[in-house]
């Protein structure tokens, strides 16, 4: 019976045993039935003998012969014809146990899924790959499916199979090239990662899941069965009313932050996603930030990359605590109040062996040719956006952070970089697209088409590109020829304005253009000034330091540009650190210094930016019109002797408005005279040369009372004390 049981396998044998065999449920499991005789075959190289035992009676049907030295088992199945429920009853010495057989469970994913990952519109594919644990026939366990098209055979491994590959090599669904096995007895929290023999049949280093929502923390690499996070989520309140509250008319001041450093504990160990949120909440509140953005959460293996080469784009890093703990984090803040945006990173990925370079032994998710498919600035990987399934795995994450974890908006990490062909290229280094230009059209579509997808799924969350070119549209709709995000960083603003600011005060007038020139192009997009972590590490030294002069006048510089920057139309971003005055250039590996609050010029430019975020929130004038040309006027933008700036800012209400100054030397200037918008008494309701924040204290207590004297082409005008490197706003005395 035995060798008339093994006979039709007698081929597949050896390749079960050696991991070879690239369609085990031909093999292994119940196979026949009906006219031809039922025969179970088990691969178990840890037992020494194994029966099968009748689901419904609890009867041993069969004793299995081993038929292989390695732990081959196989027997017909006595006067049975019919496939039924079975467990396999394992012994090994003393010991003895029964297990589920994997392979007498069907397949988990449906024709569906194949046509919509075929296609590129499976947007919840985070829900089919992975790993989920679920019941099947009333059998709790955990099903596993990774795309890995070319490979010859996949197996996933884990402690509870010795990570021996042979002993759980998956199902290869032939259409779209998806693997699945549905292992019974495993639970939620299992480590994993997949052995891929490749397309030459070489054995690849095991490789963690592209689409698990959860990874060991690192150095370690593993990912870990989870599935969608468990948590009962109670911000109803923040979601209904979020949509007001990004729409380009409402005020938006975001601080930027890594976890990792934001805050330590005594001993500089890194804090959890609790501890921060409560610690943090309370915080924005009080600095009037109306939004955080944190550095990529995504899983990385190096944190030396801040998180900007991620491994695990569906999972957030356990270096902060589980998935279900991030839940609590983005939930406290919108119980305070504050929207969460996080760094997302679609534009490469590293080459670590265990992700996703050369995944199934092709370039699968990048290019082949180094010339589409390599960073050279960051010796990574470029995704190869052209193809279908990559850009569907790049979509689903993005929309996973939405769905999943009630993020309020993702910014688009290195968009540049995605844009063009020849970035960071010399000629020869690059491949024209088919209309031989530099645009990189599959990239274009991508985009395009994310955002799309984005505005459809989570109407009144934004998107928000790093793009630091002139493309065109950025944040124009995209059947209006943009790229359809929500909002740029204005990367030439920042550039420049630091630039300026950077400059001994007796130069400035030769560099007045610097702080004027962003005017040109400001209602080109939807932009937001960005003081982002960029500009404060790689020995670019910190925001306080780049300013000139002596300590005093170092602060008195980044007030003045600060109080200018949160009166300049387009929203704002601010680094952690950068609120206070950190001296030192940002170290991921430490905490910010907070202890330089003990100092008065600290903790003066630290409440200058909460009132700063204050009344760009509380008057209309600041923040309706930030994209829009109604919204600025200059009153002078060229006394570059005196290096003064001077502009009127509206509301859509057009008689809510504002009147900004600013003195970008230590010149006290006394009696100053500009025009105003209109006669009334003109009231100081800022002035960043306030005692209170470390200044010199020239105010003007009273209020301004405009006069017929025609002043910078105006019929009205009134004169004021400048401070020194100092920025006002004036309103109307109402």
């Amino acid at each position: 019976m035995t060798s008339t049981s093994t006979m039709h396998f007698a081929s597949d044998i050896p390749a079960i045993v050696r991991g070879r065999h690239g369609n085990p449920f031909a093999v292994l499991g119940m196979q026949g039935g009906g006219s031809e005789p039922l025969i179970v075959n088990v691969f178990a190289p840890a037992a020494s003998a194994v029966s099968v035992i009748e689901t419904a009676s609890g009867r041993e049907v069969a004793e299995l012969a081993k038929v292989h030295p390695e732990g081959f088992f196989s027997s017909l199945i006595p006067d049975r014809n019919e496939r039924f429920a079975y467990r396999l009853d394992m012994r090994a010495g003393s010991a003895r146990w029964q297990i589920e057989d994997p392979y007498r469970f069907p397949p988990v994913l449906g024709e569906l899924d194949e046509h919509l990952l075929g296609e590129g519109r499976h947007l919840d594919l985070y829900r089919r790959l992975g790993a989920h644990p679920m019941t099947i026939d009333g059998v709790d366990g955990v099903s596993f499916a990774v795309w890995a098209p070319n490979a010859r055979r996949v197996s996933v491994v884990g402690d509870f199979n010795a990570w021996d590959g042979r002993r759980h090599p998956m199902r290869k669904r032939m259409g779209v090239g998806v693997w699945e096995l549905f292992v019974p007895g495993l639970e939620a929290g299992v480590l994993y990662k997949y052995e891929i023999l490749g397309v030459h049949g070489d054995l690849l280093p095991l490789k963690a899941d592209p689409v698990s929502q959860s990874h060991e923390a690192p150095p370690s690499t593993a990912s870990i069965a989870c599935g969608e996070p468990r948590h009962h989520w109670q911000d109803g309140a923040w979601m209904a009313k979020r949509a007001d509250l990004q729409r380009t008319a409402a005020p938006m001041s975001i601080y930027e932050l890594h976890l990792g450093s934001w805050r330590r504990g005594g001993d500089g160990e890194m804090l959890d996603y609790d501890t921060i949120a409560d610690l943090l909440a309370p915080y924005i509140v009080e600095m009037g930030f109306t939004h955080v953005e944190l550095l990529p959460v995504t899983e990385h293996p190096f944190s030396g990359s801040w998180g900007y080469q991620p491994i695990g784009l569906f999972a957030p890093t356990r270096r902060f605590g589980p998935p279900e703990a991030f839940a609590r984090f983005v939930e406290r803040m919108h119980e305070a109040g504050i929207g969460v945006i996080v760094d997302w990173v679609p534009a490469h990925f590293p080459s670590d062996p265990h992700g996703l370079a050369r995944f199934d032994g092709t370039a699968l998710y990048e290019h082949e040719d180094p010339r589409l498919g390599f960073h050279h600035d960051w010796n990574t990987l470029i995704y190869n956006f052209g193809r279908t399934e990559v850009a569907n795995f790049l979509l689903a994450s993005a929309l996973y952070w939405l769905d999943e974890y009630h993020i309020d908006g993702l910014r688009v990490d290195a968009v540049a970089s995605m844009l063009y062909l020849d970035y960071s290229r010399q000629p020869g280094e690059w491949i024209p697209n088919r209309y031989g230009g530099n645009e990189n059209i599959d990239a274009i579509e991508f985009l395009r088409n994310a955002n799309a997808r984005v505005a459809e799924r989570h109407p009144g969350t934004v998107m928000i590109a790093e793009e630091s070119t002139a493309f065109p549209g950025v944040s124009r709709p995209a059947d209006d020829g943009g790229l359809g995000f929500s909002y740029k960083w204005n990367m030439g603003w920042m550039h420049d304005t630091l630039g300026y600011m950077s400059h001994d005060p007796v130069h400035r007038k030769h560099h007045h253009h610097q702080m004027t020139f962003g005017m040109v192009y400001a209602y080109s997009e939807n932009f937001v000034l960005p003081l982002s972590h960029d500009e404060v590490v790689h020995g670019k030294g910190s925001l306080l330091g780049k300013m000139p002069g002596d300590r005093w006048q170092k602060f008195a510089n980044l007030r003045a540009y600060l109080a200018f920057m949160w009166t300049h139309p387009g929203k704002k971003l601010l680094f952690m650190g950068g609120e206070f005055g950190q001296e030192r250039e940002w170290n991921h590996d430490q905490s910010l210094d907070w202890h330089l609050l003990d100092d008065g010029l600290h903790q003066g430019l630290q409440g200058l930016v909460r009132d700063l975020n204050r009344l760009y929130r509380n008057q209309p004038a600041l923040h309706e019109l930030d994209c829009e040309p109604a919204g600025f006027e200059w009153i002078e933008a060229n006394d570059a002797d005196n290096s003064v700036f001077s502009f009127v800012r509206r509301g859509r209400d057009q008689t809510e408005m504002a009147v900004i100054v600013c003195n970008m030397t230590p010149v006290v200037r006394q009696g100053f005279r500009i025009g105003v918008p209109q006669p009334a008494s003109w009231r100081e309701v800022l002035n960043s040369d306030a005692p209170a924040y470390g200044g010199s204290g020239v105010l003007n207590s009273a209020p301004a009372s405009s006069q017929a004297v025609p002043w910078n082409g105006r019929p009205q005008s009134i004169e004021i004390d400048l401070p020194p490197l100092a920025t006002l706003v004036l309103m109307p005395d109402r």
